[in-house]
């Protein structure tokens, strides 16, 4: 079931880049209410553009690093299949399929296709896409399963 959770994030990341890539030009920008609007930007970095202005070797640094942290939460989530830890399979699962939608645009574009953009006054926070939303809400659970779940079986003294 968490495979299918993450190949739905993959699937879903490639059509919206796919549709944001086909009909929405570079750079343009289309408001959806006062303070979202899709955009169509390219990324050459990862989160928050960082290592975007790097010479060109971050695309394969970030294609290895990608690639590894697939492969680990691949086995981490096949190894906890049975132990009825939702949370963190749900959390992984998510920031599986996001770092593989990011993955396949690094591999094929060069860079990652960011399409959301969310205003807050005159303030915009960077552009974002699926995959991103994915890795940040997998995060948040990862993080919600360490405080709460994880580890909190009986211990002996």
């Amino acid at each position: 079931m968490w495979i299918v959770i993450a190949a739905v994030v993959v699937i879903a990341d490639q059509l919206t880049k796919w549709a944001i890539i086909e009909w929405i030009p570079l750079y343009d920008k289309v408001p959806l209410n006062s303070f979202i609007n899709l955009t169509h930007q390219k990324n050459l970095g990862a989160a928050f553009s960082f290592l975007a202005d790097a010479s060109g070797w971050q695309r394969w640094f970030f294609v290895a690093l990608s690639s590894i942290v697939s492969v680990v939460i691949a086995v981490w989530l096949w190894r906890i299949r049975r132990d009825g830890q939702t949370v963190l399979s749900a959390g992984l699962a998510l920031v599986l399929g996001g770092a593989i939608g990011n993955l396949i645009d690094r591999i094929l574009l060069g860079h990652v296709t960011d399409f959301f953009q969310v205003w807050f006054g005159s303030w915009a926070f960077p552009s974002f896409n699926v995959a991103d939303a994915g890795i940040s809400v997998g995060a948040a659970l990862l993080i919600i399963d360490a405080l709460f779940f994880s580890g909190r079986g009986d211990k002996n003294p």
